[in-house]
């Protein structure tokens, strides 16, 4: 009879995993009271200059680019700029709510001498 063996699934998702793990924390971030409202101020500024109808540089492709880079930028120094123990705090609480995935199998040995 085979022994029921838990295994752990190494994380997945590369990028855009923690692409969601970064907007899960601003996010919780700007609904912290201890994050001043001046520096809540800057994700919802660079949130809005891509919606803005003017862009900084009017060429097709850098365009988009810049609008990325403003994103980037204002969402990294939103997080920079917050304390550091508040930061913490939530990153804590993120990867414990995400916890470890376990898969419940059964697992047999194979040998490959035959």
């Amino acid at each position: 009879m085979a022994d029921k063996k838990k295994i752990m699934v190494p994380p997945q998702g590369g990028m855009m995993r923690d692409l969601v793990r970064r907007l899960k924390l601003i996010t919780r971030l700007m609904g912290d009271r201890r994050v001043s409202v001046f520096i809540k101020f800057l994700p919802l500024a660079s949130l809005a200059y891509l919606f803005w109808p003017i862009d900084a540089i009017a060429l097709p492709i850098i365009g988009a680019l810049d609008d990325a880079a403003i994103l980037w930028i204002g969402s990294t120094l939103f997080v920079e700029l917050c304390p550091t123990d508040v930061v913490n705090e939530h990153m804590q609480e993120l990867a414990s709510s995400e916890g470890d995935e376990v898969v419940d199998a059964e697992a047999t040995d194979v040998n490959n001498d035959q």
